[in-house]
């Protein structure tokens, strides 16, 4: 199963990874992320990078670990997790375009039990990568010119 939406976002694209990649303060604004762990990234604590693993508890779902699989400085990471028998990948890019940049927020299920898991929560997740997309926009709109956080 394949979700995804994108969202233009009037902002540089350096603002929008920057926001994107502080996943520590997600629970500050993105509403479908209730608790939030950083665990690290294989070599201690530091930034989110290769290797870095997030646990992170949503309204209605269980907690999960996120590993990062796919990093690229300043454009995307993806990152995958595994929960009964269904591995998550979702993926983070950012495009430029002029006035700021486009985000692409997707979610791919694969394994046996994944047509059930997306037909039983399909809608959830389709609410929440709107959701998702929405506040990462609201947020880095949100005082752009300052390059506050």
């Amino acid at each position: 199963m394949r979700f995804e939406t994108g969202i233009d976002i009037d902002a540089s694209p350096e603002r929008i990874w920057r926001v994107m990649t502080d996943v520590a303060r997600w629970p500050e604004f993105l509403p479908t992320v209730t608790e939030l762990e950083f665990l690290g990234n294989g070599q201690g604590d530091g930034p989110l990078g290769l290797g870095s693993r997030v646990r992170i508890k949503q309204p209605g779902l269980p907690v999960m670990v996120w590993q990062v699989t796919e990093f690229t400085e300043g454009d995307s990471f993806a990152w995958q997790a595994t929960s009964g028998g269904v591995t998550t990948v979702a993926g983070h890019p950012i495009t430029p375009r002029p006035g700021g940049g486009s985000l692409l927020l997707t979610i791919d299920q694969s394994g046996l039990p994944a047509p059930l898991v997306g037909l039983l929560t399909g809608g959830r997740t389709r609410r929440y990568i709107r959701t998702e997309a929405k506040s990462m926009k609201l947020r880095c709109e949100l005082d752009r010119d300052s390059g506050s956080r």
